[in-house]
């Protein structure tokens, strides 16, 4: 079932037609997701840390996160796939023996980000490369054909003032984690539609960006060639909200004062 799982998601990357992965936490959020017309689920790290108490940045512990994975994909029929931060790992043997876990856990695909997580800066090219070998090699020997999203966090770094030097970076990082094995290229932070499409037609994955407030809408995103659209954090934020207001409202009534 994982193998032909496995198949739909890769299939689901269409440049022009993109995936739409609006972010869950936990299996309700995920049944819910999945109940309005999803075409497949994906974890995001921030919300699902924020959603038991933990920071972003694999403080969560990988334990706890296997947990909530394999509660998530026994609650729905769809693809699932895993934000995986750094694979809590810095040597390749522990990072592969993580990738099984999250096998064994049931999901079909992982984001893998190239930052230092608990560290400074970004892994070189080679050595993210190499990283991303051994989640493939581990995933072949497995007899899954694991879907790796591979992020760069170049224009998270560079947020304000990103320009073509960094997409000349983000190229480079995408023809080699493509080589090393790579299903897709992630970029969240990048907003300028004219670099998006530049990203998209020369990079050699399908590519990936995060809805943000200043970035193009769904059908421009589209229209420039985009694979995928994630919403990372923000449904979450949005249910926190929604919360926050209905709580408000029912404490403003007979018990305000109490």
């Amino acid at each position: 079932m994982t193998t032909n799982k496995t198949e739909v998601f890769e299939k689901l990357h269409i440049r022009g037609n993109p995936l739409i992965l609006f972010n869950v936490w936990d299996a309700g959020s995920a049944a819910a997701v999945a109940e309005c017309g999803a075409r497949a689920i994906a974890t995001g790290s921030w919300s699902v840390a924020a959603a038991y108490g933990f920071a972003d940045g694999e403080n969560l512990p990988l334990a706890l996160a296997l947990e909530n994975l394999e509660r998530i994909v026994k609650s729905v029929e769809l693809p699932v796939t895993l934000d995986f931060e750094g694979g809590y790992a810095t040597d390749d043997h522990r990072l592969g023996e993580n990738v099984k876990k999250v096998i064994a856990a049931g999901a079909v695909g992982i984001n893998f980000e190239d930052r230092i997580v608990r560290g400074e800066g970004l892994y070189s090219i080679g050595e993210q490369a190499k990283r991303i070998e051994t989640i493939r090699e581990t995933a072949e020997k497995a007899g899954v054909s694991l879907f790796i999203n591979s992020r760069t966090d170049i224009f998270l770094k560079n947020y304000a003032d990103y320009d073509e030097t960094h997409l000349d970076e983000a190229i480079a990082r995408a023809e080699a984690y493509a080589r090393a094995g790579a299903s897709g290229f992630f970029a969240p932070g990048l907003r300028r539609p004219e670099y998006i499409e530049k990203l998209a037609a020369r990079a050699p994955l399908p590519l990936n960006i995060m809805v943000l407030p200043d970035a193009p809408p769904n059908e421009e995103l589209a229209a420039l060639g985009v694979a995928r659209i994630s919403y990372g954090p923000a449904p979450y934020r949005q249910m926190i909200e929604s919360l926050k207001n209905a709580a408000r409202a029912a404490f403003s009534g007979l018990n305000a004062e109490g």
